[in-house]
C-alpha cells in the first residue's frame, strides 16, 4: 500500500513539473518561424537584461508576474515571478529559450 502511494506521489510531481503550455505555445513556433530580437522588442517590449554569448549572439531575459498566491492571515498577495530567457544567434534569430517560476 505504501509503494503504491508513493509511486503516485512520485507520477504526480513529474507529471506537475511538464512546464507552461501557455509559453510553449507562444515560444516553440517563434522559434521554429526564425523570429528576429526585432520582433520580441516590438511585441514583449524591452528585455529587463541583455548579455553576450560566447559564440555570437545575445542572451536576453524578462522577468514578468505570472499570476500568484493569496492566504491567510490578511488574504496577502504574493507574485510568482516569471523569468523567460532567449537565446539569439549570430543572425539575431531565436535559437532557443528556458522559463522558470512561470
Amino acid at each position: 500500500m505504501r509503494r503504491t502511494v508513493g509511486l503516485l506521489l512520485a507520477v504526480m510531481l513529474v507529471a506537475g513539473c511538464g512546464g507552461n503550455p501557455y509559453l510553449d505555445a507562444s515560444l516553440k513556433p517563434a522559434e521554429l518561424e526564425g523570429k528576429d530580437q526585432a520582433w520580441f522588442e516590438n511585441n514583449w517590449g524591452t528585455p529587463s537584461g541583455k548579455s553576450p554569448r560566447f559564440f555570437g549572439g545575445e542572451t536576453w531575459t524578462y522577468f514578468r508576474i505570472a499570476g500568484g498566491k493569496s492566504g491567510p492571515p490578511l488574504f496577502n498577495f504574493a507574485p510568482n515571478q516569471c523569468q523567460v530567457t532567449l537565446k539569439f544567434d549570430k543572425e539575431e534569430k531565436l535559437s532557443s529559450y528556458s522559463y522558470s517560476g512561470c
